[in-house]
């Protein structure tokens, strides 16, 4: 992401943030190309977050029709059947987002992001998906490592009053201040699928709750082959009956995930507003972050439940397992 420097309108335009960060990490960001995919309201968020921030380009991938469900988190979508009628999720927030910040570049690009080629991915230094499938998650992931550059990659999903961040860096090399001395400092990532594989049983006893409703749920979609979302009430049962079988198979006692968690997120799996915006919120902060190669990032899993308002960064790979 090396290259020119800020022009005179970009300097006095982000004057404030450059003095918070400083003009190095924000011309990292002017150069920064950045994809979504998944439209809801949690990245609906996000890409109002960077897009104020000063990305060199976002690129949203999402060919859903826009319907009435669609306003109920994702502010970027006008209100007006008449304005959103017929159109997709992309097209709609694309036409907002540019009137947030007239000098970054909002593109749509359509097609189903599984079927495009590791070389399309290569036109991009951050890669965000959103609200998706097991399957996709780990597809899009491996096809960002296969690239020869370092791609980050995020997961983020929101059910009701609890949100997830999963971050993949790779190989990340940055920089933060301790007292008056600058520090470089090194993290290794796993991948999405190497995390997930990690045996519950080697995580530490007071692990997020929430990570492994996520993964039950991910586990039940992916098996009766419903779309991320889609869960309803009926499944409940299901759900429960699945969430035992994990337990014993992966030799953790069931008390790690109260029946009760699990059936607000399946009962309420729709994104609640709030939390949207303190993911998105906490997303933005951490692409920032590794764009810039500046500050500690998170790794490798973040949580938030508004139940108890605590926000929790959890380190889940081989070589952080304990008891």
């Amino acid at each position: 992401m090396d290259g020119e420097e800020l022009t005179e309108q970009e300097t006095a335009l982000y004057d404030r943030q450059i003095r918070v960060w400083g003009a190095d990490a924000q011309r990292r960001l002017s150069k920064a190309h950045i994809l979504v995919y998944g439209l809801k309201g949690t990245v609906a968020e996000f890409c109002k977050n960077i897009v104020l921030a000063g990305v060199g380009s976002l690129t949203l991938v999402d060919d859903r029709v826009a319907t009435e469900e669609s306003l109920a988190a994702n502010f970027l979508i006008p209100p007006d059947e008449n304005v959103y009628g017929g159109k997709t999720l992309a097209e709609l927030c694309c036409d907002s987002l540019k009137d947030f910040n007239p000098m970054v570049r909002v593109l749509v690009e359509k097609g189903d992001l599984l079927s495009f080629g590791v070389d399309f991915y290569s036109k991009f230094d951050v890669v965000v998906v959103c609200c998706s499938s097991l399957a996709t998650k780990k597809l899009i992931n491996a096809k960002c490592r296969k690239l020869s550059k370092r791609l980050a990659f995020y997961a983020v999903d929101c059910k009701d009053s609890c949100g997830e961040i999963f971050v993949d860096l790779q190989l990340h090399r940055y920089s933060k201040k301790k007292l008056e001395e600058t520090i470089e400092c090194e993290l290794n990532y796993p991948s999405f699928e190497e995390a997930i594989s990690v045996p519950w049983r080697t995580l530490p006893r007071r692990a997020s709750k929430v990570y492994f409703a996520m993964r039950v749920l991910e586990r039940f979609e992916e098996a009766d082959g419903c779309k991320p979302g889609e869960i309803s009430a009926d499944d409940l049962p299901s759900v429960l009956k699945l969430k035992k079988e994990l337990c014993e198979s992966q030799s953790l006692s069931e008390s790690h995930i109260p029946d009760g968690l699990l059936e607000r997120l399946v009962t309420n799996g729709r994104e609640f507003p709030p939390v949207c915006a303190i993911i998105g919120g906490i997303l933005g902060q951490e692409v920032i972050k590794a764009i810039s190669g500046k500050g500690d990032p998170l790794k490798n899993f973040f949580f938030f439940d508004a139940m108890d308002g605590k926000g929790v960064i959890e380190d889940v790979s081989s070589s952080n397992t304990g008891s």
